[in-house]
């Protein structure tokens, strides 16, 4: 069964796009139904104003006179009403006791909450001949030297024009709102397009590049993006390093590697053309000799890749450099005869360190073969102890020493002292150098009184 695949991760663009877009539609939708709630209640004042004023026409022609009631119906008062023309008004003219005067008899009453008091009229909406009209109630009173009385005048209008009127003006809100809409969704567009020019802008200038141009960046981003291009530079630069040190090391090994291949093929060609057994033995053990030196000059190169490329990760942790030390010890030491002898003094506990356990026990086990090499018969000696916040480790040899002018040169690659052994490689102290560099460590060479050299690391200690 094929792996599935991983979903491709979304565009920042179509993200950006998509949320600003809801928001406006979000804002759209409450633009729209803010306008509607406006264009009805607008309408409404409208003609409610104009059902007012027929109302109190109508009231300002009723009389009474002699007891009787007399209505001298203004037209003019309905004809504003009938200037829409798809409604139909109703009207009616009654007592205080709900005698009709004039007009509609069946008219609806007014609900007891919308009961004209005083001079302030009533409004309320009922269903009235198969369709919802509104209605004014104004009532008056009136007198005359022989009588008095109240009169209540009711007016009523179907509400057509009123939602036409209110849809006319939603609909000119709903154009306006779409073109802003429309404009607005323009302009974010336009604002994310440009928010993501530097972006472009980056990915032009890596593109253009070539494989080994890791240059810093030198593009004018934001601020938000500031970050990100100092990581990325950080990071070009890191690799940039990686690469330079990847080129020096396949460099100098194909020089160190040229040297002894070529000497190994002489041999061997002079060991084909030597007759007597005598001196085909001695050119056979030359070539031993040089296969040994091959053998380790290769392990040492590896090592220092190893090194090199342990060192960049930085993956540490708490290492106890006393149970280090033992494992370097019991890997390091020959265990044939003659094995050497070993003076090992440590405090008592662990010794905690933050670091890489593999790369501190192959510096240890360099300095332990150096010294090893150099002591004969002579014990080494390896001592571990505590310096307030610092780790000291320090191993003593009892060889001839290092000159003064080569204490800093044998710690470069492929270095070696005016005293050197035979056999070397020049990549032990570089080995150690680069491992206690990486752990903010420090290391020094010095010669003791009588006679050797002293190796000291100091290292930082960490809680365990």
């Amino acid at each position: 069964m094929r792996p599935r695949e991983r979903q491709r991760p979304a565009s920042l663009r179509r993200t950006l796009t998509l949320y600003l877009g809801a928001l406006l539609a979000v804002f759209a939708v409450a633009l729209l139904f803010a306008a509607r709630d406006y264009g009805q209640r607008a309408a409404n004042r409208s003609y409610d104003h104009l059902l007012v004023s027929s109302a109190l026409s109508i009231a300002d022609s009723v009389a009474l006179v002699d007891g009787q009631w007399q209505v001298d119906l203004p037209y003019a008062a309905l004809d504003l009403l009938a200037m829409a023309p798809e409604d139909r008004v109703f009207y009616r003219v009654a007592d205080s006791r709900g005698m009709l005067i004039t007009g509609y008899g069946d008219l609806p009453s007014a609900p007891h909450s919308a009961k004209p008091s005083g001079d302030a009229p009533a409004l309320f909406d009922a269903s009235y001949s198969g369709e919802t009209v509104r209605f004014v109630v104004v009532a008056r009173n009136l007198s005359s030297p022989s009588a008095q009385g109240e009169v209540q005048v009711q007016v009523g209008q179907t509400r057509r024009a009123r939602e036409a009127l209110a849809q006319e003006m939603v609909n000119r809100a709903l154009l306006a709102i779409t073109v802003l809409s429309l404009l607005s969704l323009a302009l974010v567009g336009v604002g994310v397009h440009r928010a993501f020019r530097p972006l472009v802008r980056v990915e032009r200038e890596l593109s253009r590049r070539e494989p080994s141009d890791l240059r810093p960046l030198d593009a004018h981003v934001p601020r938000e993006m500031d970050q990100m291009v100092a990581a990325l530079n950080r990071f070009m630069g890191r690799l940039s390093t990686s690469n330079e040190t990847l080129r020096s090391f396949m460099a100098e090994a194909a020089h160190q590697m040229r040297t002894p291949l070529a000497a190994l093929r002489a041999q061997a060609q002079l060991a084909l053309d030597d007759e007597e057994p005598e001196d085909m033995r001695r050119s056979l053990l030359a070539i031993e000799r040089n296969a040994s030196h091959m053998s380790r000059l290769l392990n040492q190169l590896l090592s220092d890749a190893s090194v090199i490329h342990r060192a960049n990760l930085q993956r540490y942790a708490p290492v106890d450099l006393a149970e280090a030390i033992h494992q370097a010890l019991h890997e390091a030491v020959p265990q044939v005869e003659p094995i050497p002898r070993v003076h090992l003094a440590m405090s008592t506990g662990p010794v905690w360190v933050q670091g890489d356990a593999l790369l501190l026990r192959e510096a240890i086990k360099n300095l332990i073969d150096n010294a090893i090499k150099y002591s004969a018969a002579a014990p080494l000696q390896v001592a571990l102890t505590v310096d307030g916040d610092k780790a000291v480790l320090t191993i003593a040899d009892h060889g001839p020493g290092i000159a003064p002018g080569d204490a800093e040169r044998v710690f470069d690659r492929f270095a070696r002292g005016e005293g050197a052994a035979a056999g070397g490689a020049g990549l032990g102290l570089a080995i150690v150098k680069r491992v206690v560099d990486a752990h903010g460590g420090r290391i020094d060479l010095s010669n003791r009184r009588e006679g050797g050299l002293v190796a000291t690391i100091v290292l930082p200690r960490s809680p365990a």
